[in-house]
């Protein structure tokens, strides 16, 4: 926790070094995977843990509304985060173990060609490596966001987004900072398409 030893300043001077450390190819490419998914009507996925899984809530809220440029006419982003169906969540952590909470929830949704967002601070949630290992498996295309060292998450999924610094509020926040420039960005691609299609 950074903000424990740096002055307000200084601590928002070290967010922006790290913002400017991203590796925008890789920011751009989970564009690209989104895209691909909404082109081809696949299904996007999406999970995390604690301010991770806050943070899949709210991506998958944006993604679903705020890449909308006609509610009535337009083709949408099939799109689910995984970390808000509490009852299901709570059955298999009650029952079967926490570890299992994403990987049978893909099981009874998921299929081949979908997309997996996977966020993870640490990179080694084993819920999160559960449901990683199992998409990969299955056909599913995975994009994991990863903090710290990365951990075994950035070795598991086919794309990965690193934000490489060791604290936790940071890496959340800087995952935010990305989500919202790919829905903005997303926005801009579906509407061209959107237009396309009305004006063909």
């Amino acid at each position: 926790m950074l903000g424990q030893t740096l002055s307000a300043g200084d601590y928002l001077s070290r967010v922006r070094d790290e913002i400017a450390r991203l590796d925008l190819r890789s920011v751009e490419n989970v564009s690209d995977v989104i895209e691909r998914a909404y082109d081809a009507g696949r299904f996007v996925f999406i999970i995390g843990n604690g301010g991770s899984g806050a943070n899949a809530s709210h991506l998958c809220e944006d993604l679903a509304k705020c890449t909308l440029v006609d509610f009535e006419g337009q083709k949408r982003l099939k799109v689910l985060s995984l970390t808000d169906n509490t009852a299901g969540i709570m059955a298999w952590a009650n029952d079967e173990g926490y570890e299992r909470i994403f990987i049978e929830q893909l099981k009874n949704l998921a299929s081949h060609g979908d997309v997996l967002i996977a966020i993870s601070g640490s990179g080694n949630s084993p819920n999160i490596l559960r449901a990683v290992e199992w998409a990969e498996a299955n056909g599913l295309e995975t994009v994991g966001f990863t903090g710290f060292s990365g951990g075994k998450l950035q070795e598991m999924g086919r794309h990965n987004l690193h934000v490489g610094i060791d604290d936790m509020g940071i890496v959340e926040s800087l995952h935010q900072v990305v989500f919202h420039w790919l829905i903005d960005d997303l926005h801009r691609r579906f509407a061209a398409k959107h237009r396309a299609t009305a004006h063909a």
